[in-house]
């Protein structure tokens, strides 16, 4: 699994590098293998130049992304994502969506996206809305 949660919840003793990485490193792969998938994550997410800042020194979008960056690293089957584009500038938003819709589209990866951005969810192959609790199909176009 892959989670992105909505205040991205880095950890912040950990460069940006090593906060992406995290999920390989807890799998068992080397740093140096790990790593170098995070930067290759990284540097499509357009945050390359940042790998070795502490999330303390990077933006809240940034960090957002990072996490997202954090949860596709190991290309997971199943990606858990609340509100990944909600703190994102909308060339940001488009990157991430992106990488979700690739991982979708080319592995057959599960991304189940929480959003209320119409234009992100308008994106989605299956939508859902939710109200009062309760979870309702919507008609597909």
């Amino acid at each position: 699994f892959g989670f992105v949660f909505q205040y991205g919840e880095l950890l912040p003793e950990l460069t940006i590098e090593e906060n992406a990485a995290l999920p390989l490193r807890l799998a068992g792969h080397s740093k140096r293998s790990a790593h170098a998938a995070a930067g290759e994550v990284l540097h499509r997410l357009g945050l390359g130049d940042l790998r070795e800042r502490r999330p303390s020194q990077v933006s809240g979008g940034q960090s957002q992304r990072v996490a997202v960056a954090r949860a596709l690293v190991h290309q997971p089957a199943v990606v858990f994502a609340d509100e990944p584009t909600g703190s994102l500038d909308s060339a940001n938003a488009d990157a991430v969506l992106k990488e979700f819709l690739g991982l979708a589209r080319s592995q057959g990866t599960a991304v189940v996206l929480v959003t209320h951005d119409p234009a992100v969810a308008a994106q989605a192959d299956i939508r859902y809305t939710m109200a009062d609790g309760v979870l309702t199909p919507m008609e597909q176009a």
